[in-house]
């Protein structure tokens, strides 16, 4: 343990959480600063404690006291002072040569005003990154500002696109959107009152939470008439590899709107994390040819489908059919998924090779094998108890057709691989029976066709910018590749009561066809929710009230 002086402990002791334990927090730190540090830390003999003193605080060209505001009295804005010792950052940075560095700092960033379109493609982006997006549910999307409804504009859509040719598509975009935000806002107190006679208020139930459970219900039933261009709020939390990979991901995106949000958010990461978003610009070395090589497989890659498009339309497979797809349908699963989950539990209470452990679990009777697999899971109560490792080496692949909306809560999900397809119209919409049931559900198919006249015109010259006008309500494609470990949790989150009928059907299909293919599942304790729920999400709002009391 590093021993320090009483002068030294004292500029020290603001920027960690306690000068004698083994274990301590950074604190008051600049993330250049911790991101530096943290680099040094793992090729140098001393404490963190002495090397933040003897090569940061005490060393001037670091700019410590004026990045660190240490010294208040120098009057330097700490984004200027980042600036100045920024060549001594990045120097520091090179030296590692190691692209972890980059997650040893981060940024909490807020993006407002951004479309739907844009969530996604910053929420394609998995690893080091934690968004956490405005939600449909319980949010309503009717406020007007400057008098206009709030979606991204033509100009901001369409940029380098816009020309005279397609200034009638940029009017016809706008006025379809138009006609869907006031479709949604005209149906909401509609909606409201029919959940309202529908489900009555019950004795014991307060005001507060039935009224916070009908609007609820009321969104849900409803947000499918929100087109893509719907503009939302998203806050992000991440470490600087994944921002230096999500600004060059949206600068080789194609879509305007994505790679001026791109330009925007390299801005305000230079004020903070400069060192860690470097090889993202434009001008910096290494860009172009990760550039290059983006665009060449996109389009490479739409090449090879459009011959397999073709190719299957001559075939037996007919167009018919493939529409005709399920909601959920299993593609693929593990033909030794037993074997697999019960050598790799033995496994570290062994020291055995995996091979013997798998040809050993391939001889086992069938009651022994379920035997040890009950063992992994003994005990378990709730979906917090995790399954072992072991039930990740057990793998599925679904493929998915669900509306929009519904794809949106699911994508969240990053313990997994999915990819989707662009939106489209083809595949045809999710009408709610509520809204059959309220009557005004030839108001809901009016602005649907609207949408989707609009997007047939658009998507013929721009079938990229065309998904923004695709409403929430219509079915996208995707597939997810899933471990069991994994799928435990998806399905059991996503199944609750309080959750979106679209998704939990979704999950409960997943559930039902993972254990369809392994029986053994059926006997395991899980909390997959099959049932149906009027009013899903008053139960959790009586439960949350109940706390607050």
């Amino acid at each position: 343990m590093d021993a320090f002086t009483l002068e030294e402990e004292k500029l020290l002791s603001r920027f960690v959480s306690n000068m004698r334990g083994r274990v301590f927090v950074l604190q008051n730190l600049p993330e250049v600063i911790k991101g530096a540090l943290f680099s040094r830390y793992s090729r140098s003999q001393k404490g963190l404690r002495r090397l933040l003193l003897d090569e940061f605080i005490l060393a001037p060209e670091t700019g410590f006291s004026q990045i660190a505001a240490y010294a208040e009295e120098s009057g330097i804005s700490q984004t200027l002072a980042i600036k100045k010792a920024q060549e001594f950052y990045d120097r520091i940075l090179d030296g590692y040569g190691d692209d972890s560095i980059g997650e040893l700092g981060g940024a909490h960033v807020a993006l407002e005003g951004i479309s739907n379109i844009a969530t996604k493609f910053i929420q394609d982006r998995r690893i080091g990154g934690s968004p956490l997006e405005k939600s449909t549910r319980y949010v309503y999307f009717d406020d007007k500002v400057d008098s206009r409804w709030q979606y991204c504009r033509a100009t901001q859509l369409m940029g380098r696109a816009r020309s005279p040719g397609n200034n009638e598509h940029a009017q016809a975009y706008e006025q379809t959107c138009d006609t869907l935000f006031a479709a949604y806002s005209k149906l909401m107190p509609v909606m409201q009152e029919f959940f309202t006679k529908r489900y009555p208020k019950e004795e014991g139930v307060s005001e507060k939470a039935y009224a916070f459970t009908v609007r609820a219900r009321a969104c849900d039933a409803l947000r499918g008439l929100l087109p893509a261009s719907t503009l939302t709020n998203m806050g992000v939390f991440g470490n600087g590899r994944f921002f230096e990979y999500l600004i060059a991901c949206m600068r080789c995106s194609g879509l305007a709107e994505i790679e001026s949000l791109a330009e925007e958010l390299q801005q305000e990461l230079d004020k903070t994390i400069p060192s860690f978003v470097r090889r993202c610009k434009p001008s910096h070395k290494h860009f172009p040819s990760l550039q290059q090589f983006l665009q060449q497989r996109e389009r490479q890659l739409k090449t090879q489908a459009a011959q397999a498009t073709e190719s299957i339309a001559k075939a037996t497979i007919a167009p018919s059919s493939l529409a005709a797809a399920p909601t959920v349908k299993l593609i693929e699963s593990d033909k030794r998924a037993e074997e697999k989950i019960i050598a790799h539990a033995l496994y570290q209470h062994t020291d055995l090779p995996l091979e013997a452990l798998l040809q050993y679990a391939r001889r086992l009777p069938t009651t022994e094998r379920n035997s040890i697999i009950a063992a992994c899971v003994a005990g378990r109560e709730n979906r917090r108890h995790k399954p072992p490792r072991a039930f990740e080496n057990v793998f599925y692949t679904f493929d998915i057709l669900a509306d929009f909306g519904a794809y949106r809560d699911l994508h969240r999900h990053r313990m997994l691989t999915q990819e989707r397809q662009l939106l489209t119209v083809e595949h045809g919409y999710v009408l709610p029976e509520e809204v059959v049931a309220a009557g005004v559900d030839k108001d809901f198919k009016a602005v649907m066709d609207t949408a989707a006249r609009s997007f047939g015109r658009m998507s013929r010259m721009m079938p990229q910018e065309a998904q923004y006008v695709v409403p929430l309500a219509f079915r996208v494609r995707w597939y997810i590749t899933i471990n069991l470990r994994s799928l435990f949790w998806f399905s059991e989150l996503r199944s609750v009561p309080q959750g979106h009928p679209s998704y939990r059907k979704v999950a409960q299909d997943m559930w039902q066809q993972a254990a369809a293919i392994h029986p053994f599942l059926k006997d395991l304790p899980n909390s997959v929710d099959m049932n149906d729920y009027a009013l899903g999400r008053l139960d959790e709002e009586k439960r949350k009230e109940k706390n607050r009391e």
